[in-house]
């Protein structure tokens, strides 16, 4: 019941100087609510990040055409990548379960009537409907006959169906690439962000002949995705690729190569890196937060220990201890950074929410934010405020009565 009353007392103490109980919060409720959003950024990255991976395939191993990096848009200039190197790598790599061949453009226009947007056009082979785990979600995939006849047929993402038809059925539509009218076989499943961050579901996806021969006109390829047994043999099989790749396209280091080899690892070792560079500015912006808010907070009741120094005296006189006292000091700090963390986290729950709904930002609030928003406090409040309160109980009753 005594140290209640001296909890009390301290409390009492805070409500009077409101303004100055304000002040030493302000930076406690800023540190903790950046901390909230920058907590719930990071969760929400990360799981974009296996998103991400799940997009690209957890065993899928990408041989692009252009070299010189590691990521990015392909290299379209690059034509070196053909159909030979796929049949090639379909003899020489083992434990490949599936080798995809594609021919492609990043940025091409689809007209539909009056409609015209610029979307992704992809030629492919059947088994890349197994090479993506992707299908359809309503009408048919690319068959084998519509590889060998050439067909004039398409299937469409989400996106393109929406842009070009709206609430319209879009099967046995017709859509115009390059001027070459195609018919919608089949919608694809919505797939959502691809592994470089655009739209996987602005695509539309051709039999690989109808693509090359007919829409493209091109005799080379933009990629060949193949998909391992298993994840253990993926280093030996890049290696392999990358020196297969090279004897085929004469290339001698230190001469660049000009294809590149992506596999998941790459992807979300890329992925983790932006997110931890991020993460780690951010963190160190509310960490600087954090300590300024109480620096701020100590050096206000350090002055509020010189302002009160004959209430302390008074206190020691009627029977108070220095224990008495310190607890009632420290007990104010403490008071001030909880506070601040409930106002705090209230604000970044809001403003976490503000960004998820009005942004890209991924955004995941989760409990391990708030119990780190709490710890943080308590650090706070513990490690500014021993020293006023020290300072405190440290008074001679006698001199405090001067």
């Amino acid at each position: 019941m005594r140290d209640w009353g001296i909890v009390r007392e301290g409390m009492r103490a805070l409500s009077v100087h409101k303004l100055r109980t304000f002040f030493m919060m302000a930076g406690t409720l800023v540190g903790i609510g950046g901390l909230i959003v920058v907590m719930a950024i990071g969760r929400g990255t990360g799981e974009k990040v296996m998103k991400r991976v799940n997009n690209f395939g957890p065993r899928a191993i990408m041989v692009y055409a252009g070299g010189g990096k590691e990521m990015g848009p392909p290299d379209m200039t690059v034509t070196t990548l053909t159909l030979e190197d796929a049949e090639a790598i379909r003899g020489a790599i083992g434990r490949i379960s599936i080798i995809s061949p594609m021919a492609w453009n990043t940025r091409m226009s689809l007209k539909r009537e009056a409609s015209q947007i610029r979307s992704v056009v992809w030629g492919v082979e059947p088994n890349w409907h197994e090479a993506y785990e992707w299908y359809t979600s309503a009408g048919e995939g690319i068959s084998a006959e519509d590889v060998a006849t050439l067909a004039r047929v398409c299937l469409i993402g989400k996106t393109v169906k929406e842009e070009l038809f709206g609430n319209e059925n879009p099967l046995d539509g017709r859509i115009f690439v390059n001027k070459v009218g195609l018919t919608v076989k089949g919608v694809l499943e919505e797939r959502g962000t691809s592994p470089g961050g655009g739209d996987f579901d602005n695509r539309i996806i051709l039999p690989i002949t109808t693509a090359m021969r007919r829409v493209l006109n091109v005799e080379h390829l933009g990629a060949i995705r193949l998909i391992t047994e298993d994840t253990r043999y993926m280093s030996g099989q890049v290696e392999a690729l990358q020196q297969l790749m090279r004897q085929r396209h004469h290339i001698i280091p230190p001469q660049e190569d000009d294809f590149r080899i992506i596999t998941s690892i790459v992807v979300a070792n890329l992925a983790r890196g932006i997110s931890r560079t991020l993460s780690i500015l951010l963190f160190a912006l509310v960490a600087l937060s954090l300590v300024i808010g109480g620096v701020v907070m100590m050096n206000i009741l350090l002055i509020s220990v010189g302002e009160r120094t004959r209430e302390i005296g008074l206190r020691r006189a009627l029977g108070a201890s220095r224990k008495d006292i310190f607890i009632q000091f420290l007990t104010e700090s403490l008071a001030v950074t909880l506070l601040g963390m409930i106002l705090g986290s209230l604000l970044g729950w809001s403003a976490s929410l503000v960004l998820a709904q009005s942004t890209r930002i991924p955004v995941v609030v989760s409990w391990q934010s708030f119990a780190a928003a709490v710890s943080s406090s308590l650090l706070i409040g513990v490690f500014f405020g021993v020293q006023p309160a020290r300072k405190a109980a440290r008074l001679h009753p006698v001199d405090a009565l001067r």
